[in-house]
């Protein structure tokens, strides 16, 4: 059993400050960013796409309010993407061989990116949509 000195220790370390532990803690989420950017041809796609909103974002002069949305269900869509790939791996390493209960989590979470990434689509439409019929209807 754990002494209770010893669990107050850890506790008081974990509140401190430890900047050889801050930039560890930085290196590491680079290098899970890199490692999914290299690995996930999807995370590649919803990339490209976010830049294309940011793009788009900037030429139909979004309000602070939509960009804000749009800002927040990007971040909310390459999150969802991180958590599938880190699912995947955990999973993999679980359960090496095919099993269905490893296919099914592999799908599930999936299944998540799939539905953040949908709805993100749609919001995205109910905001660009009417402000590129306005753009088209200003050119004539």
């Amino acid at each position: 059993m754990v002494s209770e000195e010893k669990v107050r220790g850890k506790v008081k370390k974990k509140l401190n400050l430890d900047e050889k532990r801050l930039r560890n803690s930085f290196k590491y989420a680079f290098a899970g960013i890199v490692q999914t950017y290299k690995g996930e041809q999807n995370l590649k796609i919803h990339t490209f796409i976010a830049i294309l909103v940011i793009v788009f974002g900037f030429f139909l002069k979004l309000s602070l309010i939509e960009w804000f949305v749009c800002l927040i269900l990007i971040g909310l869509v390459l999150m969802s993407e991180f958590f599938n790939t880190a699912i995947e791996y955990v999973v993999d390493l679980a359960s090496p061989k095919v099993h269905p209960l490893a296919k099914a989590a592999k799908d599930t979470a999936s299944a998540g990116v799939l539905m953040m990434s949908i709805m993100a689509a749609i919001v995205g439409g109910i905001i660009f949509i009417p402000k590129l019929i306005e753009y088209i209807g200003g050119l004539r």
